[in-house]
């Protein structure tokens, strides 16, 4: 009776949290139930949306499923479940040249709590800057530097509710000018004891506002080119932007869990300050806790649905880790690869 109660209560939250976008959305220029406008541009720091982990992106749904460092980005309350030192790097070929990496360590600090901390580092190559007069260059080049760091607590209250909390620093960088501040993630999870059904509810990006500043906002000429006048030092004012909010609600369950066998499924619902909402399906497919196959789709992207991807682990005494590797093709921009390397020591 008392785990019947916590799953209508949870749903509850769920169903007030979901309203309570909506009626924000609808009242809000730009939103996706704004009629004709839409969300998109809203919001600065792009890169703070792009999946993290092969084996998240794969299946696509994973905040309810999460159980590795990885969790940091899809419900910081996933980091609970990683009880040894654990280190993983995770490199993504993205879209036009750009780079998106990630970095994180964990250690627990008792049997329920473990901290983690991470980078998140998303980078263009050399862009060549042109002007009307030099279409093909001038010759220089600018480039594209993003940076969040974070460190993440997340522990056990109950056998069945974790919790995770995420402090990050976010530095966005585009040729001399930079941006800079501060966000928390916020995520819960709970294990239902049915079925191996999880619930899963994540707060991404509360954050401060930011402003780009630097020396190329910086200029030396007159007010009015007519006159006479001396030039003076002027600047440029920026305009201030905030990072894309995100509420991620999703839930999973062992379908199948037998012998050399397993199989998870997974739905989840996603709602951003700059885009519409998303729902993504996944699942996984487990061979003997060692080779594992991944499938996903995402609807109310216009880029990304289909997802998949292959993941083995390896153990050795006290040691072991996991290889993951997903791919997603985009509609416009061709495939994009992501390939996960995890080390953990007990």
């Amino acid at each position: 009776m008392k785990k019947l109660l916590s799953i209508i209560t949870i749903f509850t939250f769920f169903f007030l949290a979901f309203s309570s976008s909506n009626a924000e959305n609808e009242g809000a220029i730009g939103s996706s139930k704004g009629g004709n406008f839409r969300k998109v541009g809203a919001a600065g720091s792009q890169f703070l949306k792009i999946g993290i982990g092969a084996r998240g992106t794969a299946m696509g749904a994973f905040s309810a499923v999460t159980n590795d460092l990885s969790s940091i980005y899809w419900n910081p309350a996933g980091l609970a479940d990683v009880k040894m030192m654990m280190a993983d790097v995770s490199y993504t070929q993205w879209i036009s040249d750009f780079k998106h990496n990630f970095a994180a360590l964990s250690l627990p600090v008792s049997k329920d709590f473990t901290i983690a901390a991470h980078m998140i580092s998303f980078a263009s190559d050399d862009i060549p800057i042109t002007t009307i007069d030099k279409p093909t260059g001038t010759g220089a080049s600018y480039t594209v530097e993003d940076l969040a760091l974070g460190l993440t607590f997340a522990g056990y209250l109950t056998d069945q509710f974790s919790f995770g909390v995420t402090a990050k620093y976010i530095n966005n960088g585009i040729s001399n000018l930079t941006a800079s501040g501060l966000s928390f993630d916020i995520g819960t999870m709970y294990q239902t004891g049915i079925q191996g059904i999880k619930l899963g509810f994540a707060i991404t990006n509360l954050g401060t506002e930011q402003k780009y500043q630097g020396q190329e906002l910086k200029t030396f000429r007159k007010l009015y080119e007519q006159t006479y006048s001396s030039p003076i030092d002027a600047e440029y004012l920026s305009w201030g932007y905030s990072i894309p909010i995100a509420f991620r609600a999703g839930i999973s369950s062992e379908v199948f869990n037998e012998e050399e066998h397993k199989v998870i499924a997974a739905f989840d619902f996603l709602t951003l300050s700059d885009t519409p909402e998303q729902y993504s399906f996944g699942a996984e497919y487990t061979w003997k806790e060692i080779l594992s196959l991944r499938a996903g789709y995402k609807f109310g992207h216009d880029q990304f649905g289909f997802s998949g991807g292959v993941g083995f682990k390896y153990f050795t005494g006290d040691m072991g880790g996991q290889i993951d590797y997903a791919i997603s093709p985009s509609t416009d921009f061709g495939y994009v690869n992501r390939l996960t390397v995890s080390f953990g020591i007990k």
